[in-house]
């Protein structure tokens, strides 16, 4: 059982920066593919960004690409989410989650998730 823990959430002003970080649980963190995602009150749950086991690619949804960056530092088992720019619609809860591996099919482990709130 893999657990995810993120921290780094809060209150910004809009234009501002945070960085999101989510720890792993467990021995295999090398091997998995992360993901952000974020869900708003009222919306659907929304793909933000992903990176493969190697950290080699990258992926990032339309909303969030050229302002957020994720990274990765296998030797500590931790997925980072850099967050700039910004803005009052990128309010919302923030989940890390892990698949296996590159090839799995779903993002099986998912965290507690944390708040986000921009201000205008």
């Amino acid at each position: 059982q893999v657990q995810l823990v993120e921290s780094g959430g809060g209150l910004v002003q809009a234009g501002g920066s945070l960085r999101l970080s989510c720890a792993a649980s467990g021995h295999t963190f090398s091997r998995y593919r992360m993901g952000w995602f974020r869900q708003a009150p009222g919306k659907e749950r929304e793909f933000v960004a992903a990176i493969t086991s190697s950290g080699g690619s990258t992926y990032y949804g339309v909303s969030v690409k050229g302002r957020f960056t994720i990274s990765r530092d296998n030797a500590k088992s931790t997925v980072y989410l850099q967050m700039n720019s910004l803005k009052p619609e990128d309010t919302a809860v923030y989940y890390c989650a892990a698949r296996e591996s590159d090839i799995a099919a779903e993002y099986k482990y998912w965290g507690q998730g944390t708040q986000v709130t921009v201000s205008s």
